[in-house]
């Protein structure tokens, strides 16, 4: 009575060793089922402890492969595209291939919020990670084609790689030990998720929206539009602004899943 039974060795970190590392073994083979089956069967040697402490070793490995996640990936996939065809100044193209990937990202974050079994720990960087490539991507070539000055395009090159770099360094902190490269890069281990913060929000809303500007402004020839360079300001500040907040709200914007 008072929690699942287990035989095992002594407790670490409130759950019995063995128990520990055959469920960590398990898990990488078999469905989560077969984690709580090994868990819960009764053993000639029983050792009782509560369900909280082997709670993480179920929701530490996911299937990284919904839907969103696939998505988010052929948005990837999409911006080196995206980039050859501006560059090119095939405007026309660029701009539908654009608005596919808008399609991509809507579509991600509907399904996630519409189906439990779609979401994933994952998927709340992995969604945000896509943005920042395909963003990156097309401010860059889109400075190159001269639609976007240079000074914005560093500004915000300079706060996604600040925010990648935050990424990792969150992902190596909540890693549960031993932590080694391959752990550290599978995808099935979740241990933190990312809760952007309104402004960032926001921010990504108006860069999209700049951008999507500047791609037809070739295509309905208004490039030296007033409304255009507004659209540079307003978006240099939100920037700026969503960078601070980060900086500011720190270790809320980060939900970590496992207990080290």
């Amino acid at each position: 009575a008072g929690g699942p039974r287990c035989g095992a060795l002594p407790a670490a970190n409130g759950c019995p060793a063995g128990c520990f590392q055959e469920s960590r073994r398990l898990s990488g083979q078999f469905s989560l089922k077969c984690v709580f089956v090994l868990i819960l069967l009764p053993a000639k040697r029983a050792f009782t402890f509560p369900a909280s402490s082997f709670c993480f070793l179920a929701l530490q490995y996911e299937n990284p492969w919904t839907i969103p996640n696939i998505l988010s990936m052929a948005r990837m996939g999409l911006a080196p595209v995206l980039g050859y065809l501006i560059v090119e100044e095939n405007f026309n193209v660029a701009l539908g291939v654009f608005v596919l990937a808008g399609v991509t990202d809507l579509l991600d974050g509907f399904i996630a919020r519409n189906w439990a079994n779609q979401k994933s720990a994952l998927g709340s960087a992995l969604d945000p990670l896509a943005d920042k490539i395909l963003i990156s991507v097309l401010y860059v070539s889109l400075t190159c084609a001269n639609l976007i000055p240079v000074s914005l395009t560093s500004m915000i090159i300079l706060r996604d790689v600040a925010l990648i770099a935050a990424v990792f360094y969150v992902r190596y902190k909540t890693l549960s030990p031993p932590r080694t490269l391959s752990r550290y890069f599978n995808p099935c281990y979740a241990t933190a998720q990312l809760k952007p913060t309104f402004i960032s929000k926001m921010n990504t809303a108006v860069q999209l929206i700049l951008v999507a500007a500047s791609l037809a402004a070739p295509v309905f020839n208004y490039v030296d539009s007033i409304y255009l360079q507004t659209l540079w300001c307003i978006t240099a500040f939100t920037t700026v602004t969503s960078a601070y907040s980060y900086y500011y709200y720190g270790r809320k914007t980060v939900q970590v899943i496992n207990n080290k």
